[in-house]
């Protein structure tokens, strides 16, 4: 008697599990689940000097630091729980000192340092991330100098720093996410340029910020 009410107690409980696991179309094993963490405590620093005379095409400087990244790209139902932290130890910069004449293409010069990065693109059924950025370094910082003179073309420079960067993008019918970003860093960037006898176009460009964040949901209709 008392193997018969066991059995029958199993039975019960099975039964009663059974719509919500027919419900479910999305059980946790399915598709793609992606933990990150992330912990930087140390400095990440590049400096690029660099003197360029005479080029017959193009001339291209870029620098780039930091502390970390992640890029996830998938193709069918993802979840993602990304934590990443920068400690008060570490400072993350780059430096770029170039120095350009009689180039006969282009110049471009690029500068980016970011403390924290995360980017997220799925295509599925279903996209789900929890994200928890920290930046606490002493300083995200971006420097260029540079003189430019007798350029044929265009001459371009870009400088950036940036505290927490996150970016999402799906066209998922379900699209929960949950961002967290806290940047307690002075975060810097400086450019110092000039520009003589350029036949193109000439722009330069410098931003800092604290946290960025870009989420985009596809029409799924």
């Amino acid at each position: 008697m008392n193997s018969f009410k066991i059995l029958l107690s199993a039975s019960l409980l099975a039964l009663s599990a059974a719509p919500s696991l027919a419900g479910d179309t999305n059980p946790p094993g399915d598709g793609s689940n992606i933990l990150n963490t992330q912990i930087n405590l140390q400095n990440n620093w590049s400096n690029l000097s660099v003197v360029v005379d005479t080029v017959g095409g193009n001339a291209v400087g870029q620098g780039a630091a930091a502390g970390n990244l992640i890029d996830i790209t998938t193709m069918n139902n993802t979840r993602v729980t990304n934590d990443q932290t920068v400690g008060p130890g570490a400072t993350i910069g780059s430096n770029i000192n170039m120095q350009v004449g009689n180039v006969w293409g282009s110049v471009g010069i690029q500068n980016q340092v970011v403390c924290n990065g995360a980017s997220v693109s799925s295509d599925p059924s279903l996209t789900a991330v929890q994200s928890n950025q920290e930046c606490h370094a002493a300083d995200p910082f971006s420097q260029i100098g540079t003189s430019m003179r007798n350029i044929a073309g265009d001459a371009v420079v870009q400088g950036s720093a940036l505290g927490n960067s996150f970016e999402a993008d799906s066209n998922a019918p379900n699209f929960p996410i949950t961002t967290r970003q806290i940047n307690n860093s002075a975060t810097i960037s400086n450019v110092n340029g000039s520009a003589m006898n350029v036949g193109g176009s000439v722009g330069f460009s410098s931003s800092a910020i604290g946290n960025t964040s870009q989420i985009i949901h596809y029409n799924t209709h």
